[in-house]
């Protein structure tokens, strides 16, 4: 059986106790500004394309080397910044790489806004 340990909210001020970064309330405002994602621009037909190209491309997680690749990660610009940018084709090739669900969950927790790791 593995314990967590209770840690003080990683929003500075916040003197709530969390099993996971962020105190409740912080992590619903997080998401809040991270969007959905269709608000976020996926789900349509061209990134469901974009998406299994860049899989069958990436068939192994470009950042860990071992696991298969799961998820089409915008990088190194993330999604959100191609368009305020005003990027003609967020979603080009180029612009993605094949990585597993555990290194796209890191990077999204060390990179994107509401991630549990970021500082605000």
């Amino acid at each position: 059986m593995v314990r967590k340990r209770l840690s003080v909210c990683t929003t500075p001020g916040c003197p709530h106790l969390t099993l996971d970064g962020k105190c409740t309330e912080h992590k619903r405002a997080a998401e809040q500004q991270r969007g959905t994602s269709a608000q976020r621009g996926y789900g349509g037909p061209q990134w469901q394309a974009a998406r299994r190209a860049v899989l069958r491309r990436d068939r192994v997680c470009v950042v860990c080397n071992v696991a298969r690749s799961t998820v089409a990660d915008h990088y190194p610009t993330s999604r959100r910044e191609l368009v305020e940018q005003g990027a003609q084709d967020p979603d080009a090739l180029y612009r993605l790489r094949g990585v597993c669900r555990s290194c796209h969950s890191k990077e999204t927790a060390r990179y994107q806004p509401g991630g549990w790791n970021l500082r605000d």
